[in-house]
């Protein structure tokens, strides 16, 4: 390629990675700051049940992606893939910022949670129109044969999104105290991304149409009725049902469990301290990043089909070993505790005139390195302790973890590990789904399969597995921290055996 050409392709790249980069940024920092919005927005008296409703709140972003992407897709179709994804930008930006200024479930009741779940619909729609117009844009800037490494570009920015929300949100922590982040700090990283936003469309702004739609457009032949053409062409429906089954449905589960669920599965199974959790993940994702590339570029010699379903192969493989040693390098009663470092801190807080929490602060120490702080919370009322909706005691535990360097660099790893097997069926995804769909409706037909896949197949993996293992740790199962895998691992198997026997390698030539 000429060095003109490809000086013009980064131009288009990093115009369309930098707003897509921010809506994902937008998207992610609700679910890396779920722990803490579940008291922020939802009734405290039942910490699991806030909790499954904030990733549930958080899921509902996800299922409304698809029919982001048939109005988005529609209008890319209609009018052109440039002024629709600087719609969903603005869109996207300006509904996170807004959740930054919601009040909290202790100031305005039930308005609060009402308000969140609005605003992430919203953030939902605007993403199922951004991903399909910023991969459909650079792909038809691509030259012929070089597909997928160009748009691998594009499938680093969603990975990108979620590092540099933990970074916001590790730099915020550090520069607050732990009273002052739980306050009002949190709500620093909604604020920030409108900063993000507008240098976003000032850049976007100059951005020139596609030349592939922009002849389409010339030539009279867009599409007048893109939904009709590619959902009610028996011949195009088919190639959409088997992106959906055969690839992004696979796809979606990878990437969520990969790099959500694996931060879940820290923060909430294992109790590790949150800024532990966030900084070992950020450096498995900066290790794991370039690899979106080295795939996208693999998938255009040996084809999109072989790199995805061994991603998915994998993963259906390897999670449960994956995760039962993630698990085990933490498990206290493995090691070893240094009783003459145990302390214990009573205390009491006064809620109001008749109820009042007694609170017990354990502080351990290990002779691994490892620390451990234990808060346990008793209930009163009236001089009793208070019972739940289930006739027991309402007592309140919450333990974190502070792990030594060894069991960093190894959970690191594990990590990392599942973020090559996402790199693998998400590197090559945008130029497979471009080049099975034409230029005149390419926008809607991709779009769909794509946020079905990764919006509610993916998007509904937090709330799902956390509810297994919720039940499965109640009836008292040994390994319920596995169970939650058993989602990600069926729909991938499905898909996986869907994919090998119905996608044909001529698809990556199709519309090429």
């Amino acid at each position: 390629m000429s060095d003109k050409k490809t000086t013009g392709i980064w131009k288009v790249i990093s115009a369309s990675s930098m707003g897509t980069m921010i809506e994902w940024y937008d998207f992610y920092i609700f679910g890396s700051l779920a722990v803490v919005l579940s008291t922020k927005f939802f009734p405290t008296d039942n910490p699991t049940a806030a909790f499954l409703s904030t990733l549930a709140t958080f899921a509902a972003g996800f299922v409304v992606r698809p029919f982001g992407a048939l109005f988005f897709g529609r209008l890319g179709d209609l009018i052109g893939r440039k002024y629709t994804f600087m719609v969903t930008l603005m869109l996207m930006g300006g509904a996170t910022f807004v959740i930054g200024c919601i009040p909290s479930y202790e100031t305005i009741g039930f308005a609060a949670p009402i308000l969140v779940l609005i605003l992430r619909l919203l953030q939902g729609l605007a993403l199922g129109g951004e991903y399909g117009g910023a991969a459909t844009y650079v792909a038809e800037h691509a030259p012929a044969g070089e597909k997928g490494y160009w748009t691998s570009w594009i499938q680093t920015t969603a990975t990108v999104g979620l590092f540099i929300s933990l970074m916001v949100i590790l730099v915020t922590k550090a520069s607050l105290s732990k009273e002052a982040f739980d306050e009002w700090g949190w709500r620093v990283p909604f604020w920030v991304s409108i900063l993000m936003v507008f240098v976003s469309y000032l850049i976007r702004k100059n951005m020139h149409e596609s030349p592939a739609f922009a002849k389409t457009k010339a030539e009279g032949k867009t599409s007048t009725n893109p939904l009709k053409e590619s959902f009610g062409n028996k011949f195009n429906l088919k190639f959409v049902l088997l992106a959906l089954f055969g690839a992004t449905m696979g796809q979606g589960v990878v990437w969520y469990t990969g790099q959500f669920y694996a931060m879940n599965f820290l923060k909430t199974v294992q109790s590790i301290d949150s800024s532990q959790v966030d900084m070992l993940l950020g450096v498995a994702l900066i290790m794991g990043t370039p690899f979106f590339v080295v795939f996208g570029w693999l998938s255009d010699k040996w084809g999109r089909k072989s790199i995805m379903m061994t991603g998915m192969l994998l993963a259906i493989l390897l999670y449960r070993p994956i995760y039962r040693a993630m698990y085990t390098s933490t498990d206290l009663t493995k090691k070893t505790e240094i009783v003459a470092q145990t302390k214990v801190v009573p205390s009491i807080k006064e809620v109001d005139a008749t109820k009042m929490d007694s609170i017990y602060t354990t502080t351990k120490a290990y002779t691994d390195g490892t620390t451990v702080e234990e808060i346990k919370t008793i209930h009163f009322e009236a001089g009793k302790v208070m019972v739940d909706d289930k006739g027991k005691d309402k007592i309140e535990t919450k333990v974190t973890k502070m792990i030594n360097s060894s069991d960093r660099w190894f959970l690191i790893f594990m990590v990392f590990i599942q973020v090559i097997f996402v790199t693998m069926v998400y590197g090559p995804i945008a130029a497979f789904l471009v080049e099975m769909f034409p230029v005149k409706i390419r926008y809607t037909s991709m779009s769909l399969p794509y946020h079905v896949g990764n919006g509610i197949f993916g998007g509904l993996l937090p709330a799902i597995s956390t509810y297994f293992v919720t039940n499965a740790k109640e009836a008292g199962d040994v390994e319920f921290y596995l169970e939650g895998l058993w989602y990600p691992i069926g729909i991938a198997a499905v898909c996986f055996v869907i994919g090998m026997i119905y996608i044909d390698r001529k698809i990556n030539t199709l519309h090429d």
